[in-house]
């Protein structure tokens, strides 16, 4: 077995998928397929069960309220409460379960009122997709290798995706291929 790699708020599972390709085992805790990483592991888990199992954590907790693209959104204090508690508790799972690495994405935007400033920032053409989309990660991880390549397609996911629906937000939050590979092949 090659470890457990944790992701966090992985909808769509695009981050974590080099590793399930590549044998990791792969936990998804996402609300929309039945987890919350407010709750992890559950009531029939034991958080210390993981420790020394978990090789690495992916978190992406969801970005509508701190995204800058989003700021024309109406947001309320409760929105702000519910997005700040899912980061919260993505950090709070790396400190139980103490990981060999860990990375935790958010787009540009106003998280870094609470997280400080990112560990590192990318742009998907810098690893072999043709678009931009500004994101940044806090962590303890290897800044994986640039391939970069002309982003021909611009800022695609709003051209591409558009306002603001559920539809939409998981199409703009699935993380680019040719990132989640480097970041896979720096952090294994």
């Amino acid at each position: 077995m090659r470890g457990i790699i944790l992701d966090l708020c992985g909808g769509t599972g695009s981050w974590s998928k080099p590793y399930r390709e590549a044998g990791y085992t792969v936990e998804v805790v996402d609300i929309k397929t039945g987890g919350d990483a407010r709750l992890w592991p559950g009531r029939e888990n034991d958080v210390r069960d993981y420790v020394g199992l978990v090789q690495g954590v992916l978190a992406a907790p969801p970005c509508t309220v701190f995204a800058s693209s989003g700021a024309r959104w109406e947001r309320t204090d409760d929105d702000l409460r519910e997005g700040l508690a899912v980061a919260d508790a993505c950090i709070r799972i790396v400190h139980a379960v103490r990981p060999k690495w860990w990375a935790l994405e958010n787009p540009i935007g106003r998280i870094v009122r609470w997280l400080g400033n990112p560990a590192f920032r990318f742009d998907p053409n810098e690893y072999g997709d043709p678009y931009t989309k500004r994101t940044q990660l806090w962590g303890d991880f290897q800044v994986p290798q640039k391939s970069p390549v002309f982003a021909s397609e611009g800022s695609a996911m709003w051209s591409k995706f558009g306002g603001d629906t559920d539809a939409t937000k998981t199409a703009r939050s699935a993380t680019p291929q040719g990132f989640a590979t480097a970041f896979k092949d720096a952090n294994p």
